[in-house]
């Protein structure tokens, strides 16, 4: 299995971004990593092996990029405004700065679907909602797509415009809810065994429902928890079955 890691200094955070890159063909499979965690964080826990028959079969290129959650709703020794500033900075380093990365390692009309386990599901499944322009769909597991759950109280702009949970229910316009009712990629997988909240799935797809978008949800059984052999077993079933 082809490995590459590449790095540049990112101008919109102003440090250093790495990214690891697994494969060379198929759709491009774009990595959200969990908590505070970092770019390697899937290769550390077995899921890119558990992935490895789909990237050697040449089904999807994987692109793993570091998360910045420690610099933004994760540290508690920061102002909350600057933790949304910082958000958003890296929703721009995404968008501007991976999207394109990607663009230039597989085509320009390559689909990018966003993935993410935990709190990397939130970001996976906003960055999709929020840009379908810019990608084709998401497979978010085990999240909770409410980002007040992490503001410890703090409500704004930002926070609005990055938690599905929010600005769904009130999204009217037609051509990115075309976008979104066209896509037929949207997964929401969740356990329902220790430390899983699959409401919060159950919640996200009665709000998708309303707005007529298509989607897959998956709630798995009681003996499925909220850990990294969850993952290792869905995110390689939905690249499998449902792609």
């Amino acid at each position: 299995m082809n490995r590459e890691i590449h790095e540049w200094h990112s101008p919109r955070l102003n440090k250093n971004m790495e990214i690891a890159v697994y494969g060379h063909f198929g759709f491009a499979l774009l990595l959200l990593p969990t908590a505070a965690a970092d770019y390697l964080e899937y290769e550390r826990f077995q899921l890119i092996d558990a992935l490895k028959p789909s990237i050697e079969a040449g089904k999807i290129k994987v692109f793993s990029i570091n998360s910045i959650n420690s610099e933004a709703w994760l540290n508690n020794r920061m102002h909350p405004r600057h933790k949304a500033m910082r958000h958003q900075q890296f929703n721009e380093y995404v968008e501007n700065e991976v999207v394109p990365f990607i663009r230039t390692h597989t085509s320009a009309d390559t689909p990018i679907i966003t993935a993410g386990a935990s709190l990397g599901a939130l970001h996976a499944a906003n960055m999709f909602f929020r840009r379908p322009d810019l990608f084709s769909g998401t497979i978010a597991m085990s999240g909770v797509y409410d980002l007040t759950a992490y503001t410890k109280g703090y409500y704004d702009e930002d926070v609005y415009f990055n938690s599905p949970c929010h600005y769904l229910p009130n999204l009217n316009d037609e051509a990115i809810l075309n976008r979104l009712r066209n896509s037929g990629r949207i997964h929401l997988m969740s356990g329902s065994g220790a430390y899983e909240d699959p409401g919060a799935s159950r919640n996200l797809s009665g709000i998708l429902a309303s707005k007529g978008i298509n989607h897959h949800l998956d709630i798995w059984g009681e003996d499925i928890r909220h850990d990294w052999p969850t993952w290792r077993a869905m995110l390689p079933y939905v690249v499998e079955q449902k792609f």
